[in-house]
């Protein structure tokens, strides 16, 4: 399953403008922002050597950016969900400034704890170990259905793609249902184009 970081970023792009996006650039990675969900439909990043011992026990979300109608602490209260991390926290856990820049609203979407907890974090776990030895390429968001929260949308399923930026080999391409039991199917990143190109055609 060869494809390369730029056709990968086309399709996401072509996807985000139709969600009327903002891209908000923290240097550690890029959201992808749509005032229409008021989430990020995708955040991307690099990655290499993640890991640390930052402590994020204090660490709460909020958001930075006026530019963006974003998620607030009251949209999250009593709805049960998770903040799940799109650029993950532990990642960036060598350098306590970089940590802390990961608990924006515009870096997480609603997720059931069962999968914030359960194979998200399993893969975000695998990522790293993938990074110890190579520099990685990320991305991950959602697909949403019409389920809300206070304003914010939850989505219905979360993706995640895997690169390898010297081989250009994908290593991981994921899609995970957002329900009381998540689910991972391993699929492909034609699947996954399919998969965004149709949310596309049902706002046209």
């Amino acid at each position: 399953m060869q494809r390369t970081i730029l056709t990968i970023s086309l399709i996401l792009c072509l996807w985000g403008t139709v969600f009327a996006q903002l891209i908000v650039d923290k240097g550690i990675y890029k959201a992808n922002f749509s005032n229409i969900y008021h989430e990020s439909n995708y955040v991307s990043y690099y990655l290499y050597k993640g890991g640390g011992d930052c402590d994020r026990k204090n660490l709460r979300f909020k958001n930075d950016e006026p530019a963006l109608d974003c998620a607030t602490d009251e949209d999250y209260k009593g709805s049960h969900f998770d903040r799940g991390h799109l650029a993950n926290a532990e990642d960036f856990a060598f350098d306590c400034v970089k940590d802390e820049l990961t608990f924006r609203y515009y870096n997480c979407l609603p997720q059931t704890p069962n999968l914030n907890r359960g194979v998200w974090k399993k893969m975000e776990t695998q990522i790293r170990k993938w990074s110890q030895s190579e520099k990685l390429y990320i991305i991950c968001g959602g697909f949403f259905g019409n389920q809300k929260i206070g304003k914010i949308a939850v989505p219905s399923y979360c993706w995640k793609v895997v690169q390898s930026v010297s081989s250009r080999e994908v290593l991981f391409c994921g899609w995970f249902s957002n329900t009381s039991q998540a689910t991972l199917e391993e699929i492909t990143t034609d699947e996954l184009e399919r998969r965004l190109k149709s949310s596309i055609k049902l706002l046209e």
